[in-house]
């Protein structure tokens, strides 16, 4: 019972660690910056090529950035950081 007792009292008294804006927007960035790769290298300017007449690379690259953002919002905002 003494022990249930300290855990609660220590929970209130040290504070939680907040999820992980910054384990977000670092992962945002790395997504980001493959995606201007990925542009790069099928000859494009990322955000300069219009949705209706995008070309089959810049498509898969769209697709891979829907993919790694997706993956930073379930993954890197559950992270604790100091």
């Amino acid at each position: 019972m003494r022990f249930n007792a300290l855990v609660s009292a220590l929970a209130v008294v040290i504070p939680m660690a907040s999820a992980g804006p910054i384990a977000y927007g670092i992962c945002q960035t790395g997504c980001n910056t493959v995606a201007v790769a990925c542009y790069a290298a099928a000859g494009f300017t990322f955000g300069t090529i219009a949705a209706p007449v995008a070309p089959a690379a810049v498509v898969a690259c769209n697709a891979a950035l829907g993919t790694c953002s997706a993956a930073c919002a379930t993954v890197a905002l559950l992270a604790p950081t100091p």
